[in-house]
């Protein structure tokens, strides 16, 4: 098991103590330093190289932001934030963090982020497939986003969704189980997204490709999307070319 060379960021003494307490019960973390403030995480970072950092989000001075932007995208470390503040997780995700764990958290949430770690770290590797190196910087994950609907932050994995339509200054994403008004726009989504799952089929419909049962012809050469539960969808023609996707994707 790769032990991970951990750095702790917070402002707070005590969330410190208990950080570090729980971390060091952990075989797979060893911790390489703390620093009380951003500056000083800021050097520490470019010093020690840590594989992780476990970050705070508010701190006086610098805050863990300004932290990442002040590394260069190709050296940062796998960083969590580890915060009491949950109004700052869509900002987190957005600069490709590995996890988002609002202070206390108990063990088990831990080890799950510091499991999301050791893969994103492993995929960094030389010896991971494809052409990583061991400082590439990590794309932002597109398997769950997390979005703002009715005061709260909602977490959702990507599979999740089933198809997404513009509504004005809005987008309604529609769910396996019911749906989710947001306020973004559509091509917002579709860039949080990616298009390797999902795909335009008009201006504003947003379709994930695994829901997509059928394309059926109309009588003028025009063709509409079934979806699985049903929905009819019209297919723009200026997105004819995505036919092929469509067919290639495994509806």
């Amino acid at each position: 098991m790769r032990v991970l060379r951990t750095l702790i960021v917070d402002d707070e003494p005590l969330a410190r103590d208990r950080l570090r307490g729980m971390l060091e019960s952990s075989p797979m973390v060893e911790i390489v330093g703390e620093c009380d403030n951003g500056a000083d995480a800021v050097a520490t970072i470019r010093l020690a190289v840590p594989d992780l950092v476990f970050l705070d989000m508010s701190m006086p001075g610098c805050d863990g932001l300004e932290v990442i932007d002040r590394l260069p995208k190709e050296k940062r470390p796998a960083i969590i934030f580890a915060t009491a503040h949950e109004q700052f997780a869509l900002d987190a995700f957005n600069v490709a963090a590995v996890d988002y764990l609002l202070k206390p958290c108990d063990r088990e949430r831990l080890q799950s982020a510091l499991n999301r770690a050791r893969e994103q770290l492993h995929a960094r590797s030389p010896d991971a497939p494809g052409p990583v190196t061991e400082i590439a910087a990590l794309p932002p994950r597109n398997d769950r986003i997390a979005v703002r609907a009715d005061g709260r932050i909602v977490f959702l994995r990507a599979d999740e969704i089933m198809w997404v339509e513009a509504a004005d200054n809005y987008v309604v994403l529609h769910l396996a189980k019911g749906r989710l008004m947001v306020r973004e726009t559509l091509g917002a989504i579709e860039a949080r997204l990616g298009t390797i799952s999902f795909t335009r089929v008009n201006r504003s419909v947003l379709v994930q490709l695994d829901q997509i049962r059928e394309l059926r012809p109309s009588l003028n050469g025009d063709y509409s999307v079934v979806l699985r539960d049903g929905t009819v969808l019209p297919l723009s023609r200026s997105l004819r070319g995505q036919l092929d996707k469509f067919v290639t994707g495994g509806a």
